[in-house]
């Protein structure tokens, strides 16, 4: 699946070059993905951030800002944003400080992995809810033994009636391992005046995290 995603970046105008040093990986552990062991990945998530449990159904689309009945265009790139819509066991940690808030979900998708079609047709795709609209591209995902994996990045705009613009960028890697859906989100504010985490930090912890369910 990486190598479906970096041959539909690779056809796109002005595609963004990879970074082959930021695409960690893990070699396949001997036992099945256990979600109880998702509470093993707590002390990999940053230092003096306040860390929370979440719980299901939850979605990137959801975490980036985007509530029910938003809409993708195309449509079918929606499915990458929201690879678990009715899993009431997907669970996880937020951990919010001044870097942004760090998201990890493990849940069971609603459909297997994303083929090399949709990866092909979604490498850039827009988002709408409401007043907030999300443009998403593609990004180099981490390579993990035994799972296919796909990365986003989501640049967000909410303008209300008053004319007052919001923005905001989000970063997702997900993997797709043994009939479940791993996910790490971070969503960030360009306005802050705290430095964010880096975007790397999502696909080390999506690979940490793998590691740590397969334990």
């Amino acid at each position: 699946m990486t190598a479906l995603l970096l041959a539909a970046c690779a056809a796109q105008p002005n595609p963004a070059p990879p970074s082959s040093a930021s695409a960690p990986s893990v070699s396949p552990s001997a036992g099945p993905v256990n979600p109880a062991n998702i509470k093993r990945i707590r002390p990999a998530l940053p230092a003096g951030y306040e860390i929370a449990d979440v719980t299901g159904p939850l979605s990137a689309a959801g975490l980036w800002g985007f509530g029910s009945g938003w809409t993708a265009t195309p449509s079918h790139c929606g499915a990458l944003a929201d690879p678990a819509p009715a899993d009431p066991g997907a669970r996880g940690y937020s951990a919010s400080g001044p870097g942004g808030t760090v998201y990890v979900v493990v849940a069971v998708p609603g459909q297997g992995a994303p083929d090399a079609g949709l990866i092909g047709e979604c490498a850039r795709w827009t988002m709408m809810f409401a007043h907030t609209t999300g443009e998403v591209s593609l990004a180099e995902a981490p390579h993990i033994d035994g799972a296919d994996t796909v990365a986003m990045t989501v640049t967000t705009r909410m303008v209300v009636e008053s004319g007052t613009e919001t923005d905001g960028k989000a970063d997702t890697a997900q993997a797709y391992v043994d009939g479940h859906v791993v996910f790490v989100t971070l969503v960030t504010d360009p306005g802050s005046p705290h430095p964010p985490l880096d975007p790397h930090f999502v696909g080390d912890l999506l690979v940490s995290t793998v590691s740590a369910l397969r334990g």
